[in-house]
């Protein structure tokens, strides 16, 4: 994942504070990147509203990130967990409408923030300091400057229950068609991180995505035979937790996290290749001034080593700063792809791509799915 450095301007400067402890004290501020308290340093806001994940995810941002900036800051963070996919339609009247957005800070599917940065509905985070110590794989491609930044990487591997595989780990993503498995399997309610191994499973080819998805949407007709559960990322851990699941098309976090409570789960990387994809974190335009530059602090600290290394060490996945040490669990794990070898059985598709058609993909999954 290293990669060039991508240059950018420092936030402007701003006259010095008698005294730092108006702003949390300087070890907090050197902590977000800012060496020095400043006289004209916005107001703080009582709050920034963070929308994220539920279950280990908003636990590991809350702490990697929100509490400590709170820490430094002595500014609150509220986590809204309302879904990526319900609060786009609200942020974006929000800022067609010229209201204050419903929250501050979205942490979201970076092919989700693509759409709101082509709506242009999402401030330019080019002037955040720590971006010169990022990787490449921040920068989101094919967008004009920092419209989002992109805070880690991750696969959607094949995760599973060794005792239900008593031959060994599945090799394929056909091997989930086993009738055993008919009610023991999940995938996300749209199809998510599914459609192109399903791609290559139903005898596709990638280079065919996304003129022909039909062998796609055939190897999803079969598996609906196995009437898998469908759901969202902390549904998966409740349901190996509780025994109700055998095999799962999930990131990895959330095997990982069942894994952490005590049980035998263990993932793959299977044959036909699994998706590769990142998440960010972005600011929707119509902020006060005040809170637009707050809330740019705490993705920029969101992005500095120290943060990083904690939020991402409890989802145990790759993040955007070198030199992050691995879980122990996780070194050489085909979920923590360091390496060209490794990031050559993963699948790649183009933002571009998926958001002119993940909409048409998703309903595809789901009109197979409920027919």
């Amino acid at each position: 994942m290293n990669g060039p450095k991508f240059p950018l301007n420092d936030l402007t400067r701003r006259r010095l504070l008698q005294g730092a402890a108006a702003l949390g004290g300087a070890a907090g501020l050197s902590t977000l990147g800012v060496s020095r308290a400043f006289a004209q340093e916005p107001e703080k806001p009582a709050e920034i509203i963070v929308r994220a994940w539920g279950g280990s995810w908003v636990d590991s941002l809350k702490a990697g990130v929100s509490d400590p900036f709170t820490k430094a800051t002595g500014i609150a963070i509220r986590h809204d967990l309302t879904e990526d996919n319900e609060i786009q339609p609200k942020v974006w009247a929000a800022v067609a409408q010229k209201r204050v957005p419903p929250i501050h800070i979205n942490w979201d599917t970076t092919t989700n923030a693509t759409k709101s940065a082509l709506r242009g509905v999402t401030e330019d985070l080019s002037d955040l300091p720590n971006l010169k110590n990022t990787t490449d794989l921040s920068k989101p491609v094919g967008l004009d400057g920092y419209p989002i930044v992109n805070t880690y990487g991750y696969v959607y591997v094949l995760a599973y229950r060794p005792e239900a595989f008593p031959n060994g780990a599945p090799k394929s993503w056909k091997d989930l068609l086993d009738p055993k498995f008919k009610g023991r399997i999940a995938l996300y309610n749209d199809g998510i991180g599914f459609h192109f191994p399903a791609q290559v499973a139903g005898g596709g080819k990638l280079e065919d995505i996304p003129g022909n998805m039909q062998p796609a949407w055939d190897f999803v007709a079969k598996m609906k035979e196995q009437a898998p559960l469908l759901g969202e990322d902390p549904d998966f851990t409740t349901w190996f937790q509780k025994g109700e699941i055998d095999a799962a098309c999930t990131i990895s976090t959330n095997a990982r996290e069942a894994r952490k409570a005590g049980l035998d789960i263990k993932w793959v990387v299977p044959e036909e290749g699994a998706k590769y994809d990142t998440d960010g974190l972005w600011i929707p335009k119509g902020l006060p001034e005040n809170e637009l530059y707050w809330a740019k602090k705490y993705i920029d600290f969101a992005i500095s080593k120290e943060a990083q290394q904690v939020w991402l060490d409890g989802l145990g996945l790759p993040g955007v700063v070198p030199g992050l040490t691995p879980p122990a669990d996780l070194v050489g794990d085909p979920s923590y792809p360091t390496t060209e070898e490794e990031f050559k059985h993963l699948i790649r598709v183009s933002a571009k791509v998926q958001v002119e058609n993940e909409s048409e993909w998703f309903s595809k999954f789901k009109s197979i799915m409920q027919g």
